[in-house]
């Protein structure tokens, strides 16, 4: 698996990724609204991709400024789930995000997913792949575009004891 920064090439790809969720995220390729988001986050080497055989594996748009970060958008094709593509990509993000840094103690990303009651909570492994990753529950988002609940999941690194 290989995360790189997204080039407008990668579009249908992206485009295609977007098409596997839209049952659980609500319309987004067809959606101009959507395709702006996609542009603006390469332009600003916002969105990386995952690929694997020369085939787009998963996708992330994030972006923030120190001390609060957020993942905008992350999706892992249904082909590579549970193959690492999406921690890979988390991984990079962060990279990207702190300058290769690392996460301060102050600073924070955030990501909205699914509410516990949404279908797509298990189903997708959202939840609990964000757990996993050291990510906590936090306070409910504004439901999603297809009427499903949302919430913010929260990372900040943890005190040194």
């Amino acid at each position: 698996m290989r995360v790189r920064s997204a080039t407008e090439a990668d579009l249908p790809g992206i485009l295609e990724l977007a098409g596997e969720v839209e049952h659980w995220f609500g319309p987004m390729v067809a959606e101009p609204g959507f395709h702006r988001a996609l542009h603006k986050h390469i332009a600003d080497d916002r969105a990386l991709v995952a690929s694997d055989a020369d085939q787009l594996a998963g996708a992330v748009l994030f972006g923030g400024a120190a001390p609060r970060y957020a993942v905008h958008w992350l999706v892992v094709s249904e082909r590579a789930r549970g193959r690492g593509a999406g921690r890979q990509l988390m991984d990079a993000v962060i990279d990207r995000l702190t300058a290769g840094r690392g996460l301060a103690e102050a600073e924070i990303v955030e990501v909205v997913t699914f509410g516990v009651d949404h279908p797509g909570a298990v189903t997708s492994g959202a939840r609990a792949f964000y757990e996993r990753l050291g990510f906590v529950p936090a306070e409910a988002a504004e439901d999603g575009p297809e009427g499903g609940s949302r919430q913010v999941f929260r990372y900040q690194r943890a005190s040194p004891a």
